[in-house]
Formats: structure tokens, C-alpha cells, sequence
């Protein structure tokens, strides 16, 4: 606990307050106001006083109190017994907290983000006199059934030898594993324990180009819209489209190895049931709890607004920590429109000179700042990991031309654009194929083409091509009706209307529809562009368009998605052969 005082607090303005007398306070450092000793941060200094935003509530304090400096930034602890945790803003369990002060948080409580006391099974996996490096793997603990946690010499350590390491054994995170030899014999201790400050990004050896989608298991994303790993993309809807459900699908579902979940200013019923739901979640790839492989960051609407802006960096931080093991990371910040509003809110508390709809001059810029800690990387471990983020933005209205919003998509590469008439309609996930869009496709081509043998690009701009015409045609039929358009161009409302039911509409609670796999997803899409190439030569032919839409099979290719297994997804080669056989037939080219 600080006991150093550094100044005397002059003014009391809500979450910030103003410190006068300072004396030797760093920016950014991590300060306790108060006898309470709340925790709190220096962020501006100026002409003998500081501006310290406070991460809890500030009731009570009072002009003359002190001012306790820590002569450290906010950091976060790093090591084993993170995965599965729940964490506010700053990093503290809920648990404990819970156990200390009830429902309500008491003021001026603090834990360690992890346990210092619990002993974990350490093997080593260096040798005596080996030479170090920074980032260097020294041995492996089992900190879940399902993630290996690989412990790490810190990203700022010079080189050397290693003089000591510990034999196999039980362990507490505070205790010497080894002992790295640096030049001029300074020797180095190396434990599981590091702390990181949040607002600094852990430094890597190179940033890598993309080269393989993040699989999500949901059609509408994974063929029309893809996100890399190591990618970013915005989710913005109004409320009810299906944000925090889309999110909780791909967190369950896709192939990331682990997964941050940041609640940022969310409704307090809303966290409570991810809260509820996560850890009776079933993990697809082990059979286990979901929880086994997840950290929570919980900041609900009614915590301090400060730690909601601290929170964003506290679930990036901890998730570059494993992508330097060498682990796919992704997160969901839900959402960032709640952490610029918590911007927003200090920078008027501090009288800072607003910009566009009260929002400070420099949102673009921290908003760049958490985006761009994504990426693929190369880590010092020599590994490479990646940290995907999927930011949820809530623009009020349903407004994609508000600052947030518009700030965002200069950042991010794809854009999943929520549309509120699909999600009345129950169309889920609500994605807007005409709003979306995503730049990652010539990245992850030639791992697509090696999956569908080099069709998926030519088949997905041919149906994007057909969606585009269907919105051009639904405004003529909206004036003159269907029964006015030719065959040719009603057909391609009943191609679309049929791959938007069939293919882009997903239920979350049907075993098999909840997931697709991306053969299942390649053989579904091939069916239905059969069955436009074929049917349109039929119709050119002169059969009616009546008898196309009256074939069993092309009801049968609508119920693919619910009828065919992930595991059979040979039956959906047959059932195009069966189309064709069937539209052949009815041009009198198929004899039986």
C-alpha cells in the first residue's frame, strides 16, 4: 500500500479530482486518494497540481485529504489463474470482493488479480547455461484442462545466461524459477509473476500479414464478410439488433484459443446473464466449460465511470499477455460506444474543449490506439499469436454517421453493420449484406481457395452480385409489383429469398444449425448458385418459373441448414446432383 504522500486533494469534481502541493507525481502513475485509499490515476499535470480520475466512488473525500503515490503505473498481474477469473475494470476479482463487502463493492477494497499463494505445477523447459532473451519460454503449468500456460521471461529483459532454474515441482507465482546472468554480472530473477502497465502495448518482434480467417461458424460472416485472425472489426446496431448475441455466438464458437469478454458499460441484468450463462456454457472443441479457456472483465453502466475507461486496456493487455505464448486471441468489447460515452464524461469533468457532440478532440485517437494493439504477430517467444478484437459500438438511434461509429470504421477493416428490419423480422444474426463489408478477403483467399478449390472468391462476389440486383429489383416491385417482371428477374428474387432463409438466417438453438462448419458452408453455397445457373438456362428455354419453385429438391435445399449434419455434408453433394438431375428433367434434357 503507498504511503508516500504527494499532494493534498483541492477539489472534488465527481470521478476527478484536482491535487494540489505535488510534489514529485509522475503522469499516469497509479495513486491511493483519501484514508479510504481509492484507487486512482494521474493523468494531467500542470503548474504545481494534477488531475487524478478515480476508479472507484469518490463519496467522501474532502478538500486537505492526502494524496498516497505509488511511483508505478496502473498495471496488471499477469500469470497463472487468469483464465476463468471475473474481473471489474482494474482488474480485481469479483469473487473476492464479493466475499469481502457483499453485493455492493466496499471503497478502498483491493486484491491481487491473481493468487499469490496458490502453487501450480512448474516444468521446466531450459537448461542450465543456456543463453536468454527476453520473451523467452522457460518452462509450461497447466493453468486449465485445456490452456498450457507458458511462463515467460519479461518482455524488458536484457539478454544473458541462465545461472538457476528450478527443478520440476508445485510453485507460488512469487517464487524464483530461475536466474538469468545479464552483462556487468547483474543477475536477473525470473518468476511467474509480471505486471504490465495497461496502457502500453507489450511489444512484439514483428507484425505479420494476415493469412487466415477467424472461423465463427456463422455463414453470413465466414463466407460473405470474413475477419482475419489478428483482425479487427466494428459491430454496430441499435438496441435489440443482436450485438451481445452475435458476440456470445462467435466467443463460443470460433476457433480463437482464448477468449476476453470486456462488458464496458453494459446493463447491469445484461452482465448479469453472461455472468450467468458463461460457465454453463459447453466448449465445442473439449466437451468442458466454456469458463476453461475465458476471461470475464464485468464494468456494469452503474460502476464508476473511470474504471470503464480503464477497463478496454485492462482485457487487451491481458490478452496480449497469451498471444506472446504463442496463443489466437479474441475479444469482445461490448461496448465501445459506452467506453467513449466514460471519454466523454472525464474530459468534460476535466473542462477540456469539446468536439463534435461533446466528445474530447482526441476520441479518434484512443480509439486508433485499442484498435491498432490488434494483429498477427511474431512475439519475442519466437511464436506466433494473434489478438482479434470485435468491438460492439451502440450508437444511439441507430445512428452509423455518429462520431463513434465514423471514428471506428477508419480503424477497422470489416464492418458488420446491424440492421433493425432484419432483426424485427427475426432474422438473426441481424447483418446487413448491403451495410457490411470486409477487407481481409484478397488475405485470407488462398486459404479459402484451398478449401473450396479455388471457388469460394467467384462464388461469393456472384451471390453478393445477385443480392445487390434483388435490392435494385424489390423497389420496382414495391411500385409495379412482382407479376410485372419476366421470369428471368423473378427468379432472382426467389435465389435470393431463398440463400437469405437458407444460408444467411441462423438459429443459435438448433444443434445443427448453430454451427456450420466451413465444408458444410462451401457445399450450401455451391447448391444454391447450382440451382440459379441451372434454373435461369431452364427458364431461358421457356420453362415456366412455376415449375422450378414446385421441385421437391429445392424445398429440401431450403431445410439443408437444419436436415444435414456438420459430419454429413457428402448428402449435400447428392442433393445438387438431385437438382440438377431434376431441372434437367424439366427442360426435357435428363431422360430417366
Amino acid at each position: 500500500m503507498p504511503t508516500r504522500i504527494i499532494g493534498h486533494v483541492k477539489r472534488v469534481n465527481g470521478p476527478v479530482i484536482i491535487v494540489c502541493d505535488i510534489t514529485d507525481a509522475e503522469m499516469l502513475e497509479l495513486v491511493r486518494i483519501g484514508e479510504q485509499r481509492l484507487v486512482g490515476e494521474v493523468v494531467k499535470l500542470f503548474d504545481g497540481e494534477a488531475t487524478i480520475q478515480v476508479y472507484e466512488d469518490a463519496t467522501g473525500i474532502k478538500p486537505g485529504d492526502n494524496v498516497y503515490g505509488s511511483a508505478m503505473p496502473l498495471c496488471v498481474e499477469l500469470g497463472p489463474g487468469i483464465i476463468g477469473s471475473i474481473y471489474d475494470g482494474i482488474q480485481r476479482p469479483l469473487e473476492r470482493l464479493e466475499e469481502a463487502s457483499g453485493t455492493f463493492i466496499a471503497k478502498g477494497l483491493t486484491f491481487d488479480g491473481i493468487d499469490h499463494k496458490k502453487l501450480w505445477h512448474f516444468i521446466p523447459c531450459v537448461k542450465l547455461g543456456q543463453p536468454s532473451f527476453a520473451g523467452m519460454i522457460i518452462g509450461e503449468v497447466a493453468e486449465s484442462d485445456t490452456i498450457t500456460h507458458r511462463v515467460m521471461i519479461e518482455p524488458k529483459m536484457s539478454d544473458g545466461v541462465i545461472t538457476k532454474i528450478a527443478p520440476e515441482g508445485d510453485y507460488n507465482v512469487e517464487q524464483v524459477l530461475a536466474v538469468v546472468s545479464q552483462d556487468k554480472g547483474v543477475d536477473k530473477n525470473v518468476c511467474m509473476l509480471q505486471k504490465w502497465p495497461i496502457r502500453n502495448p507489450r511489444p512484439v518482434k514483428n507484425r505479420l500479414p494476415f493469412n487466415a480467417p477467424l472461423v465463427t461458424g456463422l455463414r453470413v460472416i465466414d463466407t460473405l464478410f470474413p475477419i482475419a485472425k489478428g483482425g479487427t472489426v466494428a459491430i454496430p446496431g441499435g438496441f435489440g439488433t443482436g450485438k451481445t448475441m452475435t458476440q456470445h455466438s462467435i466467443a463460443q464458437w470460433c476457433d480463437a484459443d482464448i477468449i476476453v469478454y470486456i462488458g464496458c458499460g453494459e446493463r447491469g441484468n445484461e452482465m448479469t446473464d453472461v455472468l450467468r450463462e458463461f460457465p454453463q456454457l459447453v466448449d465445442p472443441k473439449t466437451g468442458k466449460s466454456l469458463m476453461e479457456r475465458t476471461i470475464l472483465i464485468a464494468n456494469t453502466s452503474n460502476m464508476p465511470v473511470s474504471a470503464r475507461e480503464a477497463s478496454i486496456y485492462t482485457g487487451i493487455t491481458i490478452a496480449e499477455y497469451y498471444r506472446d505464448m504463442g496463443y489466437d486471441v479474441a475479444i469482445m468489447a461490448d461496448s465501445t460506444s459506452r467506453w467513449a460515452e466514460a471519454l466523454r464524461e472525464l474530459s468534460g469533468r476535466m473542462e477540456e474543449m469539446p468536439a463534435e457532440e461533446g466528445f474530447p478532440a482526441y476520441l479518434a485517437t484512443r480509439i486508433a490506439e485499442f484498435y491498432e494493439r490488434a494483429g498477427l504477430m511474431e512475439t519475442l517467444s519466437k511464436k506466433e499469436g494473434s489478438v482479434s478484437v470485435i468491438g460492439a459500438v451502440s450508437p444511439p438511434g441507430g445512428d452509423f454517421s455518429e462520431p463513434v461509429t465514423m471514428h471506428t470504421k477508419r480503424f477497422v477493416r470489416c464492418f458488420w453493420g446491424l440492421d433493425r428490419a432484419l432483426a424485427s423480422a427475426r432474422h438473426y444474426p441481424a447483418i446487413s449484406w448491403t451495410e457490411s463489408y470486409s477487407e481481409y478477403l484478397d488475405d485470407v483467399k488462398s486459404w479459402w481457395d484451398e478449401k473450396s478449390d479455388g471457388k469460394w472468391q467467384q462464388s461469393r462476389k456472384e451471390i453478393m452480385e445477385l443480392l445487390q440486383k434483388e435490392v435494385r429489383l424489390q423497389q420496382i416491385v414495391k411500385l409495379v409489383g412482382a407479376d410485372a417482371l419476366p421470369d428471368s428477374q423473378n427468379f432472382i428474387l426467389e435465389v435470393c429469398n431463398l440463400f437469405k432463409n437458407s444460408f444467411l438466417q441462423q438459429n443459435a438453438f438448433d444443434k445443427i444449425d448453430r454451427y456450420c462448419t466451413v465444408e458444410k458452408q462451401i457445399r450450401m453455397l455451391s447448391c444454391i448458385l447450382t440451382y440459379w445457373h441451372k434454373g435461369l438456362e431452364s427458364i431461358n428455354k421457356g420453362v415456366p418459373l412455376v415449375k422450378l419453385k414446385r421441385l421437391r429438391v429445392v424445398q429440401d435445399i431450403a431445410k439443408i441448414k437444419f436436415a444435414i449434419t456438420n459430419e454429413d455434408v457428402i448428402e449435400i453433394d447428392k442433393l445438387q446432383l438431385k437438382l440438377e438431375r431434376g431441372i434437367d428433367k424439366l427442360g426435357g434434357i435428363y431422360e430417366d
